[in-house]
């Protein structure tokens, strides 16, 4: 049985000459996504996940800005980001290598439900997104190591479900809604148009009467709520629903057009910087 709470030594991996993605869905967690990856000179624009995004950093360095703080992470740092948090990431001193993966809410829920027996009441949220565990992040990726060399079901699960549970134990918490206001209800009301009507080209004036909230007021108010720009979020929306539909089996030319992309090159663009794969890529595995 893995123990993590062993120390284990920080694990120096060169970097590769080229970036390299490896992408797969685990069959043994649901079809979670999990990548292991190598980013030279990729950056990402500011981006969401509808699921948990958990990793570590092998060796390299990275800096990423989460929940309007911009900070440096690298071996020995975790990244425990919640569903819905916008967040990017640039390379560092010659690029990173990290591990990730991206459980959603109901299998997250029932990871915890599994390892302590009991109903999980409330939704499981993290306080840090980026915070310093040596012991739990070599202890994620030897968990994932394993899940990449697809060794035994019992060893697999053993290893991941232990770990998540010991991130969750130590650094996770239940959710706090914020109280609400008259300007939060508005940038919402604005969020929530900009999800429904993706497809649409929407313009500011239009976004700003849903909200009612004057055009410069809109964007500073949306920025300051959800650390993105409404234009930058809705086109998050926009990759994130073609995630779903590749996942379906959909093919990149006909989403372009259904989730509201100028044309197929525009669509790839944008995905790959939001998920550092290409949607062809992202749709094969």
């Amino acid at each position: 049985m893995q123990n993590i709470s062993q120390e284990q030594a920080t694990v120096a991996m060169p970097l590769a000459g080229a970036e390299t993605t490896r992408f797969w869905r685990d069959r043994r967690f649901d079809g979670m996504e999990c990548l292991s990856a190598t980013f030279l000179t990729h950056e990402f624009a500011p981006h969401a996940h509808d699921t948990f995004s958990i990793g570590a950093i092998e060796s390299g360095s990275q800096i990423a800005t989460i929940r309007g703080a911009r900070e440096a992470s690298g071996p020995g740092d975790l990244y425990l980001i919640n569903p819905g948090e916008t967040h990017d990431g640039a390379p560092t001193d010659g690029g990173y290598r990290y591990r990730m993966i991206y459980p959603d809410m109901a299998l997250f829920r029932e990871i915890l439900e599994d390892v302590t027996g009991r109903a999980f009441h409330g939704t499981p949220a993290f306080g840090k997104q980026i915070l310093h565990d040596p012991k739990l992040a070599n202890a994620f990726l030897e968990a994932h190591r394993t899940l990449e060399t697809g060794a035994g079901a019992l060893e697999t699960g053993q290893g991941m479900f232990l770990v998540l549970d010991a991130m969750f134990r130590q650094h996770g918490s239940s959710i706090i809604i914020p109280v609400d206001s008259v300007e939060r209800s508005a940038v919402r009301r604005a969020r929530d148009y900009l999800v429904e009507q993706y497809e649409s080209d929407i313009g500011l004036e239009e976004l700003a009467a849903i909200a009612g909230l004057s055009r410069a007021h809109l964007i500073r108010a949306f920025r300051k709520e959800f650390h993105i720009t409404p234009h930058a979020f809705l086109t998050d929306v926009r990759v994130r629903i073609a995630r779903r539909k590749l996942q379906a089996g959909e093919q990149p030319a006909e989403i372009a057009l259904e989730c509201g992309f100028a044309d197929q090159a525009h669509f790839t663009r944008h995905f790959k910087a939001r998920t550092g794969l290409t949607p062809g890529q992202y749709r094969a595995r």
